[in-house]
């Protein structure tokens, strides 16, 4: 934790837990998904205690209000008390999960080249061995 009241916001995804490195968390930023107090941020934007943020991952959305800073990445137990996820959000990304977990999946038709296995296996049945 910090004590001078204010982090990058790169680093603070970072160090939470939301990114898995620090490039990632700024290609976020610049891509538009992230966002503070409402407002579209850039990566160097010093994000304080009390802040709201807003990030978009995939299919979910998640609502945070910043509890605690940190520069550096730590344990899991660590990050998980630097926000507090809005009910809502947590709502809305677990009926996200459940509407994913009842679509029916897409499968491969099978179309396309053969590979070398199913290539010689069709060699075989024609009777060119």
């Amino acid at each position: 934790m910090t004590g001078e009241g204010k982090v990058r916001l790169d680093s603070w995804l970072w160090a939470a837990r939301f990114f898995k490195t620090r490039s990632l968390a700024a290609a976020a930023i610049d891509g538009g998904r992230v966002e503070v107090n409402g407002e579209s941020a850039k990566r160097s934007k010093a994000i304080r205690i009390g802040d709201q943020v807003a990030l978009r991952q995939g299919p979910y959305h998640h609502h945070l209000e910043v509890t605690g800073l940190a520069e550096r990445r730590g344990p899991a137990s660590v990050a998980a008390t630097l926000y507090r996820e809005t009910p809502e959000s947590i709502a809305g990304r677990q009926a996200v999960a459940e509407r994913l977990r009842v679509q029916n999946p897409v499968f491969y038709d099978g179309a396309g080249r053969p590979t070398k296995k199913q290539r010689r296996a069709i060699d075989r049945w024609k009777g060119k061995d």
